[in-house]
């Protein structure tokens, strides 16, 4: 059974910085009818372990720490027994928001997270945050990339942990590089591909400056 790409919305909020917001978020799950690993277990780990079914969970990766991507990961570990794998450069974002719960495993950059016979390979991405990572597997012809690059430009940088320059670098270097048809499914909002958004790149500079 080939791998596939599912997609769940769940709705939540985001909170940092002393302010909070209403926000929707894409849960992405890799797999096939016998194993899967979730990306961003976010908001609502009944919606996610129904998702999942009997599938067994490899792993929970987590794009970064803000806390609209991880709320649910702790509970969802706790029901599927997967591990919790994060940037250790996020560990101070995550503990605001789980301080008596540390992430199971860490991620690194070039590192491989193997399901159903495809591979993910992590790019560190700072810039959205420090231990922000994107996951690219080719044989999927897709990038995942949390809240790095969007559908028309960068993630936001105006909060603390992050820096544009940086996330405007991490796009140039990691993600402008793949095929332009990789699809780039992105931590909130619609999908797009590196193709569409590569031609934006100056002008996102110059956005910064």
């Amino acid at each position: 059974m080939a791998a596939r790409i599912e997609h769940l919305v769940t709705s939540g909020t985001f909170s940092l910085d002393g302010g909070t917001w209403d926000v929707d978020n894409n849960v992405w799950i890799v797999g096939d009818d016998s194993e899967a690993v979730v990306i961003d277990a976010a908001h609502d780990a009944d919606a996610i372990a129904e998702a999942l079914g009997d599938r067994t969970l490899t792993a929970i990766v987590c794009t970064h720490a803000h806390n609209d991507h991880i709320d649910a990961a702790p509970a969802l570990a706790a029901r599927t027994g997967a591990p919790i794998l994060l940037h250790p450069d996020d560990l101070p974002l995550w503990k605001q928001t789980h301080p008596d719960r540390l992430p199971d495993g860490e991620l690194s950059d070039g590192q491989q997270v193997s399901v159903a016979g495809v591979e993910l390979t992590v790019l560190h991405t700072p810039g959205h945050a420090p231990g922000a990572v994107c996951l690219y597997a080719p044989e999927l012809g897709t990038v995942f990339t949390g809240d790095t690059l969007f559908q028309g430009g960068p993630g936001a940088t105006g909060r603390s942990f992050s820096h544009f320059p940086t996330i405007v670098e991490s796009i140039r270097a990691r993600l402008l590089a793949l095929p332009p048809e990789t699809v780039v499914r992105t931590g909130h909002g619609d999908s797009t591909t590196v193709g569409a958004e590569a031609p934006h790149l100056q002008e996102w500079i110059d956005r910064g400056h």
